[in-house]
């Protein structure tokens, strides 16, 4: 695959990870490409040097949906905290210029 070349020291190097990128990114309503961070973990590939790429082309963590209100009896014990994950971002979206 090409999305393995790597340097000598072992890293994946510019192409591969624009390759991995692409195969793994899927079209965003902005207009951009949104890919999923557990498709890149998956993908086996040097995750921090991905990462470390899809920033440098303009990459931004998705923003989280608003948290919906719960009503009801029960509805404040649901909602505490939901719609604040406080982890990773779980996907990236990059502009649309970023993988031509």
């Amino acid at each position: 695959m090409k999305d393995r070349v790597a340097t000598p020291d072992g890293a994946l190097d510019d192409e591969a990870i624009r390759a991995l990128v692409t195969r793994l990114a899927r079209p965003h309503r902005s207009g951009g490409r949104v890919i999923e961070r557990a498709a890149l973990l998956a993908a086996g590939a040097d995750f921090g040097a991905v990462m470390t790429w899809i920033e440098a082309h303009g990459g931004e963590p998705e923003e989280e949906a608003p948290a919906r209100t719960s009503h009801g009896l029960h509805g404040a014990r649901f909602a505490t905290g939901a719609g604040t994950s406080g982890g990773p971002p779980r996907r990236l979206i990059l502009p649309a210029a970023a993988l031509h």
